[in-house]
């Protein structure tokens, strides 16, 4: 018997040029508007239409709880009652968290995991909007928010059911002008978020079936995204990888990747894509020796092996050729080592030992020994 929930946004808009549809979408949600936009906050203010935005956010870093901490006092000086977040990851999860605080009337770190006070969200946020403009987190269908902590030089996070957008409004074209760098780690960003749910022992039907897609999808268009990014076929099918990935792990968990990119987050200022994208051969190749060491009836051999034959779109592989694939494809799109982005091998230790308690762990579909993450750190780097 099959058991299993499934959390959405509440209304998923997808396709070139739906962007188009935000200003008829904004009356009926609120009439201040509060848009998080990124480093250009003019580049996309005009998707908004005639609304006039209450105030404007500019983020222009992966947010830090004191990011969010002033974003929220402006937009509860203005009277905000719908946020509006047109960006990448950073924009969106900051976004997420301002409309939670709002509706909730707390602080951040009256909910922040590991740092925080870690308390239930108890009502639902304000109307929140995610318009995406890269391909990668799926940051728009997902219920958390990471945020920084340089204080404790760590990522942690708020998850709320509540933290699930009110529309998801994803246009493709949104992400044309992306360049390769961002194009290349995002991209393999979502490609994590699909096959690290597919592998996990919380995986559903439901999820089984969006993660697949999205490998499928993501792997024959990403090295096609990096090269010809103008291409509009090929940065849809990222885009769908993207939002597939986000709702698949909302619902079936992440895994080692994601443990210890978030405490590396935390520790050197580096993409959180690309601190994915450098993780995530060496952590496959470690799973399948531990799946086959500790676990060698564990049905996550099986997922991998049909996860090498959605990457590579051949029947005649198994599980190493997806290790292959992914090292070939970061070589590919000149993904930086942790030692580039700023890892030092001194801070392994502190990394491993942090990630071995993240709650990214719980998807892994085998548990790893500090010994096994040092392996995959000195592998990255």
């Amino acid at each position: 018997m099959t058991a299993f929930d499934l959390a959405l946004p509440r209304r998923v808009l997808f396709g070139p040029g739906r962007a188009a549809d935000l200003p008829g979408l904004l009356p009926a949600l609120g009439r201040r508007v509060l848009l998080c936009t990124g480093r250009d906050a003019s580049r996309h203010a005009h998707l908004v239409g005639g609304v006039d935005p209450v105030a404007v956010v500019r983020v222009l870093r992966e947010p830090t709880v004191d990011d969010v901490r002033a974003a929220t006092a402006r937009a509860r000086t203005v009277q905000a009652d719908v946020v509006v977040a047109i960006g990448g990851g950073s924009v969106l999860d900051l976004g997420k968290a301002v409309a939670l605080l709002l509706g909730n009337d707390t602080d951040p770190a009256d909910h922040l995991e590991v740092v925080g006070r870690g308390l239930p969200v108890e009502r639902p946020s304000r109307p929140y909007v995610a318009v995406p403009t890269t391909a990668g987190t799926g940051s728009e269908a997902t219920a958390n928010a990471p945020l920084r902590s340089p204080e404790h030089r760590v990522k942690a996070s708020i998850r709320s059911p509540h933290m699930l957008a009110a529309v998801a409004l994803v246009d493709p074209l949104l992400t044309l002008s992306c360049p390769p760098a961002v194009t290349a780690s995002s991209g393999l960003d979502a490609l994590t978020q699909c096959l690290e749910p597919y592998v996990s022992p919380r995986a559903s039907p439901a999820t089984d079936g969006l993660a697949a897609e999205g490998l499928r999808r993501g792997a024959r268009a990403l090295r096609r995204a990096y090269q010809h990014g103008d291409d509009p076929r090929t940065r849809e099918e990222m885009a769908l990888c993207s939002l597939f990935g986000g709702i698949a792990l909302a619902n079936a968990k992440l895994g080692a990747v994601h443990g210890l990119a978030g405490v590396i987050g935390g520790m050197v200022e580096a993409s959180h894509g690309a601190i994915c994208a450098a993780l995530l051969a060496p952590t496959v190749d470690m799973n399948l020796r531990a799946l086959r060491g500790r676990a060698p009836d564990s049905p996550a051999l099986h997922r991998y092996d049909q996860a090498a034959r959605l990457l590579s779109g051949r029947d005649d592989v198994g599980a190493d050729d997806a290790v292959h694939w992914l090292r070939d494809t970061v070589a590919a799109l000149h993904i930086p080592t942790l030692a580039a982005l700023g890892l030092e091998p001194a801070q392994h230790g502190e990394v491993a030992d942090q990630a071995g308690r993240s709650s990214s762990m719980q998807g892994n579909p085998v548990p790893l020994t500090q010994d096994d993450l040092l392996a995959v750190l000195a592998a990255g780097s």
